[in-house]
């Protein structure tokens, strides 16, 4: 074991541009997810023929 912690100390804080980034790649993740998710289950709604008019 190692005596360097894997997080972060006071001392050496990440950029705040790279916290965002991080920030911004989850969120966008999270919208690409819901929208296959819905389109998968359009998907099997329509081919169950639960069509929309």
């Amino acid at each position: 074991m190692s005596g360097r912690s894997p997080l972060p100390s006071e001392g050496e804080k990440k950029p705040l541009w790279k916290r965002l980034g991080w920030l911004v790649v989850i969120y966008a993740g999270s919208i690409v997810a819901l929208g296959i998710f819905a389109m998968l289950i359009r998907l099997f709604m329509t081919a169950a023929g639960m069509k929309s008019h």
